[in-house]
């Protein structure tokens, strides 16, 4: 039977115990109780959250943030280059649906449109940008980190920033890469590491392999090299190019097994051939 870890209730009819929302370890009986068992509970508590939150950034993301396209349901590759953001309702498609999109309009002379919700193509930037601030409005996430991104390369930092937490609050990892960016030039914010690294550790679990790189690099800089070789390892297990590099160099130094790293190079070629399609290949020769 479970008691209250200050006081020794029993949990009864009448008395319902409530879980430390930090660690989960233990129960109390009331606040009066946890605030009272605070001073002898805090370091274990400490330790706990320490660990649930290495459980969670160690555990390999199922995809990266990007997913799969929404049109041929393949995983949308690494490099933004070879994909396509649509305005009108922010789904981002592979270069190779909006290529095989394209091409039917034109053989066929029919208007250009959306290849996923067949919404009208902007014909000028302006229309573009109004579709984008629509999907604002209507709280995308992704929209919302676009438009951050805009008004960052326009120089405007500070409401970048503010679009960047809009986004990153309602889950868009981009957007914590972005301003784990900010955080460590101090570009609209104070430079604060601390900070850096929570973003960059957000990023990382919702699956931004160039965060997870990133936080690998930042990881060996201090020395704590097991875990940047982890955050390497599953980089470059997903198709991250920079980390498989790195991780060739942990073998060459010996830092790693052949088995480990033969391991890493089999599944960085399966992560990156799952991205290929006869159909993109032809958009980027194209």
């Amino acid at each position: 039977m479970m008691c209250c870890a200050a006081c020794g209730n029993a949990e009864v009819d009448d008395i319902k115990l409530r879980k430390c929302t930090a660690c989960y370890l233990v129960k109390y009986c009331s606040v009066k109780c946890q605030k009272e068992h605070r001073p002898q509970h805090k370091k274990e508590c400490k330790k706990r959250m320490t660990e649930l939150r290495d459980e969670m950034l160690f555990k390999p993301p199922e995809s990266t943030n990007l997913g799969d396209c929404p049109i041929c349901c393949l995983p949308l590759p690494i490099d933004h280059t070879k994909s396509t953001i649509m305005s009108c309702c922010s789904k981002i498609v592979c270069i190779g649906c909006d290529y095989a999109n394209t091409r039917r309009e034109l053989e066929e002379k029919l208007d250009q449109k959306c290849p996923f919700c067949r919404h009208p193509s902007p014909k000028s930037e302006e229309e573009w940008d109004r579709n984008l601030l629509k999907r604002v409005e209507a709280n995308d996430p992704l929209a919302m980190r676009q438009l951050g991104g805009r008004r960052r390369n326009e120089g405007d930092n500070d409401i970048a920033v503010e679009y960047f937490k809009k986004a990153a609050e309602l889950g868009n990892a981009d957007a914590h890469f972005d301003l784990s960016l900010l955080f460590e030039k101090g570009e609209g914010v104070e430079k604060d590491k601390k900070k850096e690294l929570h973003h960059l550790e957000e990023a990382a679990i919702g699956g931004e392999l160039n965060a997870r790189h990133n936080l690998g690099c930042v990881e060996g800089n201090n020395g704590r090299t097991e875990r940047a070789m982890k955050h390497h390892i599953i980089a470059a297990n997903m198709g991250h190019d920079g980390s498989l590099e790195t991780v060739e160099k942990f073998y060459a130094r010996g830092m790693i097994s052949k088995d480990v790293f033969d391991k890493a190079l089999r599944t960085h070629h399966a992560a990156v051939d799952a991205t290929k399609s006869p159909q993109r290949e032809e958009a980027e020769v194209l």
